[in-house]
């Protein structure tokens, strides 16, 4: 069975003949690191949420739901498409009215099988352009923070692998430093008086 020794805490900035100065220099890189990676995950990760949030909240707040009328037949689905999924939604071209009374036109997906004359709802932004449905608040919420944990994560990962290459290279340097020691002190290890 191994032995193990007490595992003893702040061990790189106590007093001790064995320290190195790259030891303390590691600590310190360590300890900045650690607190940078956090820091800065968290806050992108917050701001990014955040913004995403008040973007969705913009969209559901400023888009319009409009009644639209069929002004193009909506073909069947072709014999040579049968490949469409069940809940595939052929083109239907439509046309509606804004606020303030100006008509607009486009593709939508409509029911098909639907003739010229159907009521289809399409949802429109502040200008009577086609959007897609408003996100609801429940999936706004969780898509928000899905985006910033995402980011927060991205972010956090700059700093922590640019303080991993530093440790890296501190590593070799210290490598370096022992095969020189080695190299001196080797040769007279063996030696007997």
């Amino acid at each position: 069975m191994a032995c193990r020794s007490p595992r003893v805490w702040l061990w790189r900035w106590r007093r001790n003949p064995l320290r190195r100065r790259a030891d303390v220099v590691e600590g310190w890189v360590v300890l900045g690191v650690g607190l940078l990676t956090v820091l800065a995950g968290v806050l992108a990760g917050l701001m990014v949420a955040a913004t995403v949030a008040r973007g969705l909240a913009r969209e559901r707040a400023d888009w319009r739901p409009a009644v639209a009328r069929v002004v193009a037949e909506v073909p069947d689905v072709p014999a040579g498409h049968r490949h469409m999924s069940h809940g595939a939604r052929p083109w239907a071209e439509v046309r509606w009215t804004v606020a303030d009374g100006s008509v607009h036109t486009g593709r939508v997906r409509a029911t098909a099988g639907g003739g010229v004359g159907t009521t289809v709802t399409v949802w429109t932004d502040s200008r009577g352009h086609l959007v897609g449905s408003p996100v609801p608040p429940g999936q706004a919420a969780f898509r928000a923070g899905l985006v910033g944990t995402l980011a927060g994560l991205g972010t956090a990962l700059v700093p922590f692998s640019g303080g991993f290459l530093l440790c890296a290279r501190l590593e070799r340097r210290r490598m370096t430093a022992w095969d020189t020691e080695w190299a001196r002190l080797g040769p007279r290890w063996g030696r007997t008086v």
